[in-house]
């Protein structure tokens, strides 16, 4: 079955946000291990960027909508509904920067759509309606465990990982292809 075309539609376990697939996470980040706190101005200091309208504004909105992962393009209506004026080129180039300095995680749906989240607190994994788009984090101990347990019974040690299950979900208003 080929997957991927749908839009995604993220839904974390509290049921909030939007968006797809985890990347591994910067070294750098200004942001203490599991705990990225609330982003402010300070979080551009302590990324050593310098504290810019446009990068204040875009910082804002990764911290208030109440999507988790967010496009460039859905940063743009955002700001322009808040009646800000940013050019996409801008949002593109500060969203970079964010992700460079750690501040934002960037993730690729099948697409090629990127989006761009804050640090999520811990690891999850996905599963993704191949016929809807919906995703569902989850986090389940035994298949970490047994991730582990592989990756020794073959000489590897995990240094991270992504894992995202397709799947056909059974919400009344999934719609086929």
């Amino acid at each position: 079955m080929g997957h991927m075309n749908v839009p995604l539609h993220f839904e974390h376990p509290t049921g909030t946000g939007n968006g797809p697939l985890p990347t591994k996470a910067p070294d750098h980040s200004p942001f203490p291990e599991g705990e990225p706190g609330p982003m402010n101005d300070d979080t551009l200091k302590q990324a050593g960027l310098k504290i810019t309208r446009p990068r204040s504004l875009i910082l804002k909105i990764l911290e208030t909508a109440d999507q988790r992962h967010l496009s460039a393009e859905d940063v743009y209506r955002l700001l322009l509904a808040q009646g800000e004026e940013v050019s996409i080129a801008t949002i593109y180039r500060v969203l970079s920067q964010f992700e460079l300095a750690g501040i934002v995680e960037r993730h690729y749906c099948d697409a090629g759509t990127a989006v761009f989240e804050a640090p999520p607190n811990g690891h999850h994994d996905h599963m993704v309606c191949v016929r809807c788009g919906r995703v569902v984090e989850f986090v389940d101990p035994l298949i970490e465990e047994r991730q582990k347990e592989i990756a020794k019974q073959r000489g590897f040690e995990i240094d991270d990982h992504s894992m995202v299950i397709y799947v056909l979900c059974d919400n009344p208003g999934c719609r086929e292809k």
